[in-house]
């Protein structure tokens, strides 16, 4: 009852907030238009949004901490239906997503369902026995913690990677998945995750399928137990698609707790970098994860001191488990930005840039919830849902530092512009990298690159346009005769969300000396702003009201708009092009949770967001 009534309270609150939160947001018919029927059926005409990156209770870590609802509740809240939390409190989406990857842990992949069960095969063992009585004595936490503490040191009473366990539980991923995909109106992808964590830190990646589940029931996943290599998963996906005939593919995230490992210049044995390696690397994963809860991976101050807007919900205290302290020297080694740029320096030295990948966003979700949005927003785990206290609660902790759950992160979403809402067609989409990471807002984005783009490109064509005389995010510049690249930027807001505060084109690439360069610059903004004596665009303000967690879209514009030709073009450089589109401050769930519950943060907690899209890259080579 108690999580009902705070639920009914918040829902009261909710709608008056949204009655005067929400503007009068009117578009040019013709621009709304050009994204979705103006263009030659070979082209993507639908921008799709889902999550590929979420937990049910058959990961260990997520029924450990409290996760006890499904599959089933994880595919029909994504899809849009009415659900009730593993805490009791009933949510759905505001608007449905159009995709979903549920990527249990492959390593203990129903050990806690079978655990809460007393199933024979998992209670012959003391330490389950164990485990199982104090989650009965309402001990759950101190069982969490001793269950995950014994997989990472290797001590688990028993192989979860064993086929007899693992086959059971695969067939039932893979069933849920078939019940659930309904193509041309919600996706179900087949996927899970990798977790390898090598002292701590973090190198997962998730594994998405193609296929449909007749094919994808024909081997396994793959297993941090298996191997903690990243080699070793690339043979296994190999493998897999040479006996089936299947399609995979794999995207690594939260390089901030890798501690430098996850863009490293040596393979995890130690080994330099050669062909072989980074063909295989840019082969199989095609897509990063920049953003999701744990901490936003686009840029950190330290590596980008010039950039305004690098310092957004970083986390820098350490690896994943909190085990090693965080130094300036492995920062380079774990965000997007400066994992592009060393790619630049491999494809100049190899020949091949194994960092060429394209960018999403997910939530990493362990709640069986896809919730991006920072009005609706479940927390990282079942034991930190919505309520008055969940704010400081501790959620990484060791004698090397502390991350509270006040620095989770309601983020993100994938956003994919496909010809279909189907597997093939978004899968499809992915590996050619035009996609796109936002941090919850659903705002619509475009992004080509060419050597002829013209003002007259921005019209009612402006799509076919964009193809017909370019290549869109993800692609690959031909050479130029010596002009100068010219890229078309669009971007239409979230109706729902902040107002459009500017689009930035972020570049990177590597002089003649060898040295790698970045330059951040605004190329379209709102109002009547304009750009200081340093070039930078003055602030768009703060319409956020902190007393009742209400904001105004009077400042900010619906959409933005422009072709901007890159000033300091070197035809002899590798280089790489991409947009970062900001909003206007906006509530932060932490706002949320004050206004809702009385909750009584800490001055350091921030109230107000600025919600932001990365897309993918387009790249500039002589070599091309």
């Amino acid at each position: 009852m108690r999580y009902l009534s705070l639920f009914l309270l918040s829902m009261l609150f909710f709608i008056s907030c949204e009655n005067e939160k929400k503007q009068d947001i009117t578009t040019d018919e013709n621009l709304q238009e050009e994204t979705t029927s103006t263009t030659s059926e070979s082209y993507p005409t639908e921008v799709y949004f889902g999550d590929t990156h979420l937990h049910t209770d058959l990961s260990m870590d997520a029924g450990a901490f409290g996760n006890r609802i499904g599959m089933d509740e994880a595919y029909q809240f994504a899809r849009g239906d009415e659900v009730t939390s593993s805490t009791g409190i009933k949510t759905k989406l505001s608007k449905p997503l159009d995709f979903l990857v549920v990527a249990d842990h492959s390593d203990g992949m129903g050990f806690f369902p079978d655990l809460m069960a007393g199933k024979e095969h998992v209670m012959q063992y003391e330490e389950s026995v164990k485990w199982k009585k104090l989650i009965d004595e309402g001990k759950g936490g101190e069982a969490a913690i001793d269950i995950i503490k014994t997989f990472s040191q290797g001590n688990f009473p028993f192989k979860t990677n064993e086929v007899s366990m693992m086959t059971p539980v695969w067939k039932n991923v893979v069933d849920a998945a078939e019940k659930y995909n309904d193509p041309g109106k919600f996706t179900a992808f087949i996927g899970y995750e990798w977790t390898s964590l090598i002292k701590g830190n973090n190198l997962h990646r998730v594994v998405i399928y193609r296929d449909n589940g007749d094919v994808a029931i024909k081997q396994l996943p793959f297993t941090n137990e298996d191997s903690s290599d990243p080699e070793r998963l690339w043979d296994n996906l190999e493998s897999y698609e040479k006996n089936t005939g299947g399609k995979v593919l794999a995207i690594p995230h939260n390089g901030n707790l890798s501690n430098g490992m996850m863009f490293a210049e040596t393979t995890v044995s130690g080994k330099a970098y050669d062909k072989k390696y980074v063909d295989r690397r840019a082969r199989w994963e095609p897509l990063y994860e920049a953003t999701q809860i744990k901490g936003d991976g686009e840029a950190h101050p330290f590596l980008s001191p010039n950039d305004e807007f690098a310092d957004y919900e970083n986390w820098d205290k350490g690896n994943l488990d909190m085990s090693e302290a965080k130094t300036n020297e492995m920062l380079e080694y774990e965000y997007t930005r400066s994992a592009l740029k060393l790619g630049l320096k491999f494809k100049k030295e190899l020949g091949t840039n194994p960092y060429k990948f394209g960018l999403i966003g997910s939530t990493d979700s362990h709640t069986s919830l896809a919730t991006g949005d920072e009005d609706n927003f479940f927390g990282k785990a079942s034991n930190v849902e919505p309520g008055k206290d969940r704010w400081n609660h501790p959620f990484l902790s060791s004698d090397k530092g502390t991350v509270n759950t006040w620095e989770t992160v309601a983020s993100g979403y994938a956003a994919v512009w496909a010809q279909e809402n189907t597997r093939a067609s978004l899968w499809d989409a992915m590996m050619r990298k035009e996609t796109y990471a936002t941090t919850g807002s659903r705002m619509k984005v475009r992004f080509f690159g060419g050597w002829e783009y013209t003002k007259a490109d921005l019209g009612n064509e402006m799509v076919k346009m964009g193809y017909e005389k370019g290549v869109p995010m993800g692609g690959d510049l031909a050479k130029g005769e010596g002009k100068s690249p010219t890229f078309l930027v669009y971007a239409l807001m979230d109706p729902d969300r902040g107002s459009l505060d500017r689009i930035q084109i972020v570049k990177g690439w590597v002089s003649e000396d060898g040295n790698l360069n970045e330059k951040v610059y605004d190329v379209a903004w709102s109002g009547d702003r304009k750009p200081g004596a340093d070039g930078k665009v003055p602030s768009v303000g703060n319409t956020v009201n902190t007393n009742d967690a209400t904001w105004d879209n009077s400042i900010g514009a619906t959409e933005l708009k422009n072709v901007w030709t890159d000033p300091e073009f070197d035809p002899a450089a590798e280089a790489f092009y991409y947009v970062r589109v900001i909003e206007i401050p906006t509530p932060r769930w932490t706002l949320y949770d004050k206004i809702r519950y009385g909750a009584e943060l800490s001055e350091e907690v921030p109230l107000t967001t600025t919600e932001r899209a990365y897309t993918s890259p387009i790249w500039y080579s002589p070599t091309y």
